[in-house]
């Protein structure tokens, strides 16, 4: 018993001592020159289909980083692909999840915040979302198609 005291004190004592910077998480972010990279990708696989869409790609938290919409998009878009991009970073998901679920009778996820239509992807580094983007203009696969060129161009 003394023994085993004894060792969570010096384990406990070795844990205080460290500095608290040697306990802090190192995370990467997303840049505002990575975001328009990526917005640019989106926008040149828009164009190459004929599709106006609105793209949004935010942070971790899914706080808005940049704002991108093509020529004649619908107004509606715009807080849709918001809302798609903010879904996926905080759900950590690709949004067609959610909708998946929905479809497949979890109705309870229309009351959580957030959008469930496809077109919201997270983005991933080291197995971490970074951030996410999200489209919205055309179809569901297609804005989804739109969003997958954006984080092609980030790991390219």
């Amino acid at each position: 018993m003394i023994k085993t005291t004894v060792a969570s004190l010096v384990l406990l004592a070795l844990f205080v001592s460290s500095p608290a910077r040697a306990q802090l998480l190192q995370t990467q972010t997303l840049s505002l020159q990575a975001a328009r990279t990526m917005a640019a990708a989106a926008e040149a696989e828009a164009r190459e289909n004929n599709w106006n869409v609105a793209i949004a790609i935010v942070d971790a938290a899914g706080e808005l980083i940049l704002f991108h919409r093509l020529d004649q998009t619908q107004p509606a878009s715009l807080d849709i692909a918001i809302g798609k991009a903010r879904t996926a970073a905080r759900f950590r998901r690709p949004t067609k999840v959610l909708e998946d679920a929905v479809a497949g009778g979890r109705t309870v996820l229309l009351a959580l915040d957030g959008v469930p239509l496809e077109g919201g992807l997270p983005i991933i580094v080291d197995g971490r979302v970074i951030g996410a983007v999200g489209v919205s203009g055309v179809t569901s696969q297609q804005d989804a198609q739109v969003a997958q060129a954006a984080i092609d161009a980030l790991v390219r």
